[in-house]
């Protein structure tokens, strides 16, 4: 099989990345199920094995073990016209900086007006928790989180495929 992350490989012209380390599987799947039907290549990045179909556009690339050794390997390798699924905040920052449009896997996207906000918000919640505090964790992912994420993937590679080079906001 080709290398994936190589831009000549991939038919559509870009490539999914996805930090596979806490990606809900419903959204796993969707992505997967998008990327095979509409043949473009997505790489899940993780740094603890994961089993995956077989599939010619589906890749694993195994990161070393080590605080943030994925999310250095996928901003190592992803290039301004792909696409980004994670829901680690500090990873999205780095990702929209490089210009990629990033989504979350229940389907907002993650943009340079919206980037701050979170960031701060994770670091306060990160910060109650190391106090001790109780902070609760992220919901349950929902019937609508799963639609809205297929809804925003589906909007992400359609534009991905119109423009193809540069990373514009998603019209919603």
């Amino acid at each position: 099989m080709s290398d994936p992350t190589a831009p000549e490989s991939s038919p559509a012209g870009f490539t999914i990345w996805i930090d596979a380390d806490a990606c809900p599987r419903e959204a796993r799947e969707l992505a997967i199920a998008s990327a095979v039907r509409r043949r473009i290549h997505v790489v899940f990045v993780a740094n603890a094995w994961q089993r995956l179909p077989e599939s010619e556009f589906i890749s694993f690339r195994l990161a070393p073990v080590g605080a943030d050794k994925a999310d250095d390997l996928i901003v190592e390798n992803a290039g301004g016209s792909d696409l980004a699924v994670t829901g680690d905040i500090p990873l999205a920052f780095r990702l929209v900086a490089k210009n990629l449009l990033v989504l979350d896997p229940r389907g907002d996207e993650i943009t340079d007006a919206n980037i701050g906000e979170r960031l701060a918000m994770r670091n306060l919640m990160d910060k109650m928790r190391s106090a001790g505090l109780p902070t609760g964790g992220p919901r349950e992912f929902s019937r609508a989180d799963r639609q809205r994420f297929a809804n925003a993937l589906d909007r992400a590679i359609n534009q991905r495929r119109k423009d193809g080079t540069s990373r514009k906001q998603l019209s919603k």
